[in-house]
């Protein structure tokens, strides 16, 4: 019996797992749950497999009816016992994660049934039946079907290979998953597995977690789990990084920036985004002289990166020597990686923005993605973007691809009003801040390009320590201005806020050092 590596309420109540990867049952029914945990098995369309649920009822729209039904405790065992003997029955046998939980006072059996390493899977009809048939199943929808006529056939030839990211890594050991990352992770989720963790060996949690595999004396990681819980996944699966490149003059200038991201892919994933999101990302402000309000835009919109950038970490081939790349330039931001996608996309439909795919590339990436709540998954990816882009006044993104699927690239076209390539704009904003203190932003500004700074740092580098008015003067003006920010924005009266120069800040301080040097 084991522990769920999720958490069993976003489970049940479908936050994190979609309503087709679950199955609910009243009660005990062995034929129709080894026909599910059967279609589960064989993965059809590459999500992951789902999770069937004994004891929890559902309504007429799938939706699970709370408080469950539950099973009383003196059947527990028994449905045990019968579950393992009518596992034994697929073929070649498969058995799933078992777990006993208790919602609300009541029992319930969850089991965790991933996609199989031995597909494809037949199961019998009937499991009590004398002379029984077998027939293989699948998923469609939130319904087990049998596969039949060319649906078996596409099953025969999908199934024949495991999914990258699920197979053993026969160049790893079980050293190299760490069990610190492995523990962060369950912690974030609000998984149960991590009260237990803490006790269990690391070959114990791995297999828990289904990021290993093997026999117990030749155990080989999976690649997933190298991917997420390896400090430096890299050394297995080279250029598995983001580059973030910053092109001053525009990608034909001589001149750029890069910044490399490396590290487990999650980490990797937020430390991109997060250093993207504190560099070059600026919101520019334009008063009105026919109403009181401004008009607030963005550059680049965050959401609509995120999902881009997110998109690719998730649907890029680790088989393939080439790193993530995002390209910014004053007039946009371009995101890259290899290949392009799934064939069954059409060109047109993705180049419009419809790409709705039957087949994922990273399964078990996607999941571990979802639930870190860093994609949705089931598609959703494109659309965001659109909708982003369009909240925010921008163009619309451009999607590109090629013949060959070579490469993906989504450009997303700065917002025409915050093009800043001669300064202006920046003029714009920080008028009212140059007004008030234009000395003294110069001196904050070059004290806060040093590094991340607390307050009285920034007091004492200006020789303000005792100056009882530095916050009112000083420091909200260029808040205010977008020159500065605080690292821990939802802090704002913390005694460790700590304050750094923003990317609009640099500009301002390199445009306005070259005007007082000439």
């Amino acid at each position: 019996m084991s522990k769920l590596p999720i958490n069993l309420t976003d489970l049940l109540r479908q936050r994190t797992v979609e309503g087709e990867r679950i199955e609910y049952k009243t009660g005990w029914n062995p034929d129709a749950i080894i026909r599910t945990l059967c279609a589960y098995a064989n993965d059809f369309e590459n999500l992951g497999g789902g999770y069937v649920v004994i004891g929890q009822d559902c309504d007429a729209n799938g939706q699970p009816v709370f408080p469950p039904v539950g099973l009383p405790d003196n059947q527990l065992d028994k449905i045990q016992q019968e579950l393992l003997a009518a596992c034994q029955l697929i073929q070649p046998p498969y058995f799933p994660a078992l777990s006993v939980q208790e919602v609300e006072g009541r029992k319930l059996i969850v089991l965790w049934a991933p996609g199989g390493m031995h597909r494809p899977y037949k199961a019998p009809a009937s499991v009590s039946a004398k002379h029984k048939t077998w027939h293989y199943y699948i998923r469609r929808y939130s319904s087990t079907v049998e596969a039949k006529d060319g649906t078996e056939q596409e099953l025969l030839s999908l199934t024949a290979q495991v999914p990258w990211d699920d197979r053993f890594n026969q160049q790893a050991k079980l050293s190299d998953l760490s069990k610190p990352l492995m523990l962060e992770y369950l912690r974030e989720v609000g998984s149960a597995l991590a009260d237990d963790a803490d006790e269990m060996s690391v070959e114990a949690l791995a297999r828990q977690m289904n990021l290993m595999g093997g026999s117990s004396e030749s155990p080989w990681p999976k690649n997933v789990g190298l991917l997420f819980f390896n400090n430096a996944p890299d050394r297995f699966f080279p250029y598995t990084q983001i580059d973030v490149v910053w092109f001053p003059e525009g990608a034909g200038g001589d001149r750029f920036d890069e910044k490399i991201f490396k590290g487990p892919l999650a980490r990797m994933t937020r430390d991109a985004l997060s250093f993207i999101q504190r560099n070059y990302l600026i919101e520019t402000v334009l008063k009105h002289s026919d109403r009181a309000e401004a008009t607030r835009v963005w550059n680049f919109p965050y959401v609509a990166i995120e999902e881009a950038v997110v998109n690719a970490v998730y649907h890029r081939s680790y088989e393939e020597r080439e790193p993530i790349e995002v390209r910014i330039s004053y007039d946009e931001l371009v995101i890259l990686s290899f290949p392009g996608p799934d064939r069954s996309i059409k060109t047109e439909d993705f180049e419009a923005g419809r790409s709705v795919s039957r087949r994922y590339r990273n399964r078990r990436i996607g999941e571990f993605l979802k639930e870190l709540d860093l994609t949705e998954g089931r598609s959703t990816g494109v659309p965001k973007i659109l909708k982003a882009m369009a909240a925010n006044g921008s163009p619309a993104p451009r999607f590109e691809t090629d013949d060959d699927r070579l490469a993906c690239i989504i450009r997303l076209p700065v917002h025409p009003m915050a093009k800043r390539p001669d300064g202006d704009a920046t003029d714009q904003v920080t008028d009212q801040v140059t007004d008030q203190v234009t000395g003294e932003v110069m001196r904050l500004l070059v004290a806060a390009a040093q590094g991340e700074h607390t307050r009285s740092a920034l007091q004492d580098a200006l020789g303000l320590k005792h100056t009882p008015h530095f916050r009112k003067a000083y420091l909200l003006p260029t808040l205010e201005g977008g020159l500065i920010e605080m690292t821990l924005p939802d802090k704002p009266n913390s005694r460790s806020q700590r304050y750094r120069l923003t990317a609009l800040g640099q500009r301002w301080l390199e445009t306005h050092s070259s005007r007082s040097a000439s």
